[in-house]
């Protein structure tokens, strides 16, 4: 089974499950390299600086009796993951947006959805279109 979609998108989950496992990993995935080492260290920095060392031991050999201890580290992991999930989607939209820029289609300038062409409003957000009905195509288009 590809990581990648049938476009040669990222697949977000992927991208946050990756993370869960190692902080930063899902952004090694994503190609975000910088990123990536960002996390890896704001994670490190975070598990000396606020999480006492005898509960680092503790979790490293498996005999934590009381997990919430390692708040801050797990704070940082949540975080890590989010922005994991969200960087892959975003670069999912910023990627159709710039492979289709002679496409047909035309989409909410507010949120971005499919619209259908014969609207003159969003019917996602219910944003007006400044387009006369019956035209595919917005004002800034033509």
């Amino acid at each position: 089974m590809s990581m990648r979609g049938s476009n040669g998108r990222k697949r977000p989950w992927v991208a946050a499950l990756l993370s869960a496992l190692v902080t930063g990993l899902g952004h090694l995935y994503l190609r975000r390299f910088r990123r990536a080492v960002g996390w890896l260290a704001v994670a490190l920095v975070v598990g000396i600086v606020f999480v006492d060392p005898a509960v680092a031991e503790a979790l490293a050999t498996g005999t934590l009796s009381n997990p919430l201890a390692a708040w801050p580290a797990a704070v940082v992991s949540v975080f890590s993951v989010l922005d994991a999930y969200v960087l892959a989607r975003t670069e999912n939209v910023l990627a159709d947006a710039r492979a289709r820029p002679d496409d047909t289609v035309s989409r909410c300038p507010h949120c971005g959805k499919e619209l259908d062409p014969d609207l003159s409003f969003c019917p996602w957000c219910s944003t007006e279109l400044d387009r006369p009905a019956g035209t595919g195509q917005s004002a800034d288009q033509r």
